[in-house]
């Protein structure tokens, strides 16, 4: 059987093992996929332990995304993009790293859900690991203009010139996003929510009612933020479910050569068929 794994801090909340397990029963593939909660300071040897018991491939999450590129003999187009891994698949007695984040997003929004995203003026709050994931993905799906905004000012400079679009993606102040008019689409990568935030500070006039709001994470970690866009007459609004399910599928697709169907498992966590993912 082969081994996987998520490895984040704190990660006993991912959906991530229910996930690949009913992928693996709905393909046929054996596999044992756990969760490691690996402080940063602790990655890499729980990393070379894993590998050690025959790992094969392993998802990262927050806030290892960054540190994990770093450890990669080998990376993806994507992930050089990014600058950030959450995929890793051992090879030769190395990782090699892949950023499955910002295809995941996408093939939500504009698969799932047939929202469009072309066109749109874009703002994209936090430079973390999950914000460089999807930030090259947004800009690749058409946005108009990508702003990034992050509590540090110099990691939100640091991804909008990595990015390498001057013409498309600009770094702003998060205290002067008073000034930056609306936006078409406003994604949350930020983490505030993670560590016990119940409110989400922004200046309404960011939205109108065309603005499509996203969270990248899901469950209780998503309400802060959707409750801001609900109170700022945002038209649609989404967390980060449909997205895990996607980059999921993508990652399990590179492992193992075959894509899962995401529908059913997506619809089991939603709620409407608990029969398909179970705890293993």
């Amino acid at each position: 059987m082969s081994h996987y794994a998520v490895f984040g801090h704190p990660v006993s909340h991912s959906l991530s093992p229910r996930i690949h397990a009913a992928f693996g029963r709905q393909t046929g593939i054996e596999l044992n996929y756990t969760a490691v909660d690996a402080a940063p300071e602790a990655f890499m040897q729980a990393l070379d332990a894993f590998a050690a018991g025959g790992g094969r491939g392993a998802n990262v999450t927050l806030p290892l995304k960054e540190a994990a590129f770093a450890l990669c003999s080998a990376t993806s187009e994507r992930a050089q993009r990014a600058g950030a891994v959450n995929t890793l698949t051992r090879n030769d007695g190395q990782w090699h790293g892949d950023n499955t984040d910002g295809i995941g997003l996408v093939r939500d929004l504009t698969g799932r859900l047939r929202l469009d995203l072309r066109g749109r003026r874009a703002l994209l709050l936090g430079a973390g690991g999950s914000a460089r994931g999807v930030a090259p993905a947004l800009l690749d799906a058409g946005v108009s203009e990508l702003i990034i905004a992050n509590r540090t000012p110099e990691r939100a400079d640091a991804l909008a010139d990595a990015l390498g679009e001057p013409e498309r993606a600009h770094s702003r102040y998060w205290e002067d996003l008073v000034n930056e008019g609306d936006f078409a689409l406003i994604v949350n990568a930020t983490s505030a929510s993670r560590s016990g935030a119940t409110e989400f500070s922004l200046p309404f006039q960011l939205s109108t009612p065309r603005t499509l709001a996203v969270d990248l994470n899901y469950g209780e970690a998503a309400i802060a933020f959707l409750a801001w866009a609900r109170t700022a007459g945002c038209r649609d609004m989404v967390d980060g479910l449909g997205m895990l399910v996607e980059q999921a599928a993508a990652a399990f697709e590179l492992w193992h050569g075959v894509r899962p169907d995401t529908a059913p498992v997506y619809a089991a966590l939603r709620g409407k068929d608990a029969s398909l993912v179970t705890a293993d």
